[in-house]
């Protein structure tokens, strides 16, 4: 098992319900497998619920701890629950994200903008923060979920290429920052991945066949992601083979960012 014995607190991990998972549910489940204690935060309790259930029905131990990581006091308590019950932490997956009110720099308003920015940004500075002293304690890394369109642009959807391209150059700075404390920080860029989020982002694209269609043709590798393809890039980084790698950027995307 290559977490074993290791405590890993990974935010959004309640997103999707039954077979439709989300990347923090899925990367919760491929963690557990290989031995983590998990620890799922998000805003919704039921589907954090299904993912404790999940893990547990497979012999795993795994806590949920409702919370907005957009708001430092609930960031803190992620933290401090995941200690208070498993003693430390080792791994930090900063998952939570949002694809509010997609536009263009026309359309998007100030509060749409603010809160793909609160979340998507602020969320992961929060969370990261709060977590540093437990950390470096374990010598420990983070993992931040960007996203192919933080590496290029894409109409309509603009302050989520914004968010996300901050995530990208966060990380850089944080990997260095922590990097004297023995802290890893690394980030993965997905392409377009089969979760609810995306699901309910083509839906608005027009004729939902049509649209996947188009948005698959744009993946050279022939396919649009799976959850599954992303958790397998977070086990890597989150493990002792990656002991050597930090502030790397890795898109996985089916060749969609090497056009």
């Amino acid at each position: 098992m290559r977490l074993k014995d290791k405590v890993a607190l990974v935010t959004g991990g309640g997103t999707g319900i039954g077979r439709a998972k989300g990347i923090g549910r899925a990367t919760a489940l491929v963690f557990a497998k290989e031995g983590a204690k998990v620890v799922v935060t998000g805003r919704h309790k039921g589907p954090l619920e299904e993912t404790v259930s999940a893990i547990e029905s497979i012999g795993g131990k795994a806590l949920m701890v409702e919370g907005d990581v957009s708001v430092a006091k609930d960031a803190a308590e992620m933290v401090n629950q995941t200690v208070k019950t498993f003693g430390s932490i080792d791994i930090l997956v900063n998952n939570a994200g949002v694809n509010y009110k997609q536009g263009g720099t026309a359309e998007t308003d100030e509060d749409g903008w603010n809160v793909v920015m609160d979340i998507n940004v602020k969320g992961v500075f929060q969370v990261s923060r709060s977590a540093v002293p437990e950390l470096e304690k374990t010598g420990g890394n983070i993992i931040n979920i960007s996203s192919v369109f933080g590496l290029v642009g894409y109409p309509k959807a603009i302050a989520y290429c914004a968010s996300k391209g901050a995530v990208v150059n966060l990380t850089r700075s944080m990997a260095l920052d922590l990097a004297e404390r023995h802290i890893r920080v690394n980030c993965i860029c997905p392409g377009v991945v089969d979760t609810p989020m995306a699901r309910e982002s083509i839906e608005k694209l027009g004729d939902f066949d049509t649209a996947l269609k188009e948005i698959v043709e744009e993946h050279p590798i022939g396919r649009i992601g799976r959850p599954e393809d992303i958790a397998y890039a977070c086990l890597y980084l989150a493990s002792d083979e990656a002991s050597w790698v930090t502030g790397a950027i890795l898109p996985v995307d089916g060749g969609f960012s090497a056009k």
